[in-house]
């Protein structure tokens, strides 16, 4: 009885709206009205261009983006939690606030920052010599446009999450590697990092999943420009459902990513999990 509202608003909200859209998949909208076509928006997508360049630029946007920020999250958690740093508080939520920033605010930050004639980064560029370079216009430098948005905007996320795996290693480690007479790094390597190790299989798997579904960044930034360079799964879904309202295939779309997800986290966890 006490469960019967959470049901609801789950079945209402998250289990009818997935089973619908399985349904949507297996249909077309023709004249107004839903046909059934079986799989033939699968086979449309598997044999769909556009579809695999979004899902390229997706994947490498990934294996860009995830390590390099994970990696930085790192060293920055060890320095949040180290006594040497002053006014760590400070740190901490000034690398945390944007996670808490809204898309909106986000975009107009960035689209500030990146405008090839006025943004700051080419006035700082400018300022030493070198040329302007046309961040959001040119297809390589849009999608480290989005790699540098997606870092900065999840960068303190992560960053909190290895802090807080860091304050439950047991200093004695520490105290014993010291005693061995192990280096700085020694102690990073062969203590921090295994400390770590659960903390970085998390986040190498919200961080992977949470990038394949990567949506806002390019939607607010570039609109999957220029010439299809930043197109992502989730911005080729949007397009077919919201612009050219064909729902059945952008469902199909959404289950492909959605099948794509899993099998990419289930072989993440699996292979972390072994070397472990």
């Amino acid at each position: 009885m006490f469960l019967t509202p959470v049901l609801v608003l789950f079945l209402a909200f998250k289990a009818y709206p997935v089973l619908y859209a399985l349904y949507l998949s297996f249909t077309r909208n023709q004249g107004g009205a839903t046909t059934w076509v079986g799989t033939e928006n699968f086979s449309r997508l598997v044999g769909d261009p556009l579809f695999w360049t979004a899902v390229r630029n997706t994947v490498l946007i990934l294996t860009i983006q995830v390590p390099i920020m994970l990696v930085i999250a790192v060293f920055l958690a060890v320095a949040f939690n180290s006594r040497l740093l002053k006014g760590r508080s400070i740190f901490r939520v000034a690398y945390f606030v944007p996670i808490v920033m809204g898309l909106i605010a986000y975009g107009i930050l960035f689209s500030a920052l990146l405008n090839t004639d006025e943004g700051f980064l080419n006035y700082v560029l400018t300022s030493i010599g070198l040329p302007r370079i046309s961040w959001l216009g040119d297809p390589f430098w849009a999608r480290m446009s989005i790699v540098m948005g997606l870092t900065w905007h999840y960068l303190g996320y992560n960053a909190v999450i290895y802090l807080a795996q860091l304050q439950s290693i047991p200093q004695e480690l520490y105290e014993a590697a010291s005693v061995d007479g192990a280096s700085p790094w020694q102690k990073f390597w062969h203590v921090t990092v295994p400390g770590l190790r659960p903390s970085i299989v998390l986040t190498v798997v919200l961080s992977t999943i949470g990038t394949l579904q990567l949506f806002e960044e390019p939607y607010v930034l570039t609109n999957g420009g220029p010439d299809n360079a930043t197109l992502t799964i989730g911005m080729y879904l949007y397009q077919n459902a919201f612009q050219y309202f064909d729902f059945g295939y952008a469902s199909a779309i959404g289950y492909a990513l959605t099948l794509l997800v899993v099998l990419v986290a289930v072989g993440q966890m699996l292979l972390l999990r072994r070397r472990s």
